[in-house]
């Protein structure tokens, strides 16, 4: 029997701080709200959503020592092969999520343990035993996981590589030409409308595309409720957004690269990879959280 290819994430664990005020902030005072606490990072989200689709999925990432059982047990039961590791010195990060009426959140973020991942965290064995390698944004934004991500695009030779660019704010921070230059090499780029916009220095969705499928074989991008598309070099695909009453759209993006991957590890075309992530994305913002809430069977 030939085993089944296998996915490694490789990016965030995060405690998720998800608020949902009754109305808008006011300043100085009380708003009732909604909150509730979630396990987090996009990189542990995308890899959870993975195996709720049906794919074989390692994931490294560091969190605070004192996490590293209960982060080990969370993603297990949910059919993902972690390989954490427990960090003395730094917690395991933390992200208030503020959710507005419209679904639309907007975060603070504390890197905590994430932004101490080594090189040596990532096993040559996982590495070489990867059919695809799954990076997060998140990685490339501080010195030590950026270090850590270049130097296993490095040992993964010719294996395929995607990355999720993850933050537009941070994009802004560390600049396009730098990210670009870093992820030289990947095979499939995941960035959101804003963040297409920053590494193509343009806002026309068409300009976009043609920027960045000239430094990546397969550009995917998600635009929320303008849908998604793909180019490949001059190729193009588009799919409508499914009409949905969004609750929380903050797993939505993690959702949708899950499902892509999985639908191309499984062998299908883009489009219909395409539709199955605009389906997937759609579903996963109707409910509060970022992660699935069980398993299931295919993609």
């Amino acid at each position: 029997m030939i085993a089944s290819p296998r996915i490694l994430v490789i990016g965030d664990v995060m405690t998720d701080v998800i608020v949902q005020p009754e109305g808008p902030l006011v300043r100085g005072s009380d708003r009732r709200a909604s909150i509730t606490f979630q396990p987090g990072g996009s990189a542990a989200n995308q890899a959870a959503w993975l195996a709720s689709f049906g794919a074989k999925v390692d994931f490294v990432a560091r969190v605070g020592s004192s996490d590293v059982q209960s982060e080990t047990a969370r993603l297990e039961a949910i059919g993902v092969a972690p390989h954490l590791i427990g960090d003395l010195k730094h917690e395991t990060g933390r992200l208030v999520a503020l959710v507005d009426a419209d679904g639309e959140r907007s975060f603070l973020t504390d890197r905590g343990a994430n932004d101490a991942l080594e090189a040596s965290d990532i096993p040559d064995a996982l590495i070489e035993g990867a059919a695809l390698i799954h990076l997060s944004g998140y990685s490339f934004f501080a010195p030590s996981p950026r270090a850590a991500v270049l130097d296993t695009m490095r040992r993964a030779g010719d294996k395929p590589i995607s990355v999720d660019p993850a933050s537009a704010e941070f994009l802004r921070e560390v600049g396009a030409d730098k990210f670009l230059a870093w992820t030289q090499g990947a095979a499939i780029l995941f960035p959101n409308e804003e963040e297409a916009a920053i590494l193509a220095g343009s806002d026309d969705p068409e300009t976009q595309c043609a920027r960045l499928a000239a430094h990546y074989p397969l550009v995917v991008v998600k635009r929320g409720a303008a849908g998604c598309e793909a180019a490949e070099g001059a190729r193009r695909w588009r799919v409508a957004a499914p009409k949905v009453e969004p609750v929380d759209t903050t797993g939505a993006g993690d959702a949708f690269v899950a499902a892509f991957l999985s639908q191309r590890l499984s062998g299908a075309n883009i489009l219909p990879a395409l539709e199955r992530a605009a389906a997937a994305g759609a579903e996963a913002a109707t409910r509060v959280g970022v992660r699935p809430a069980g398993a299931r069977r295919g993609g």
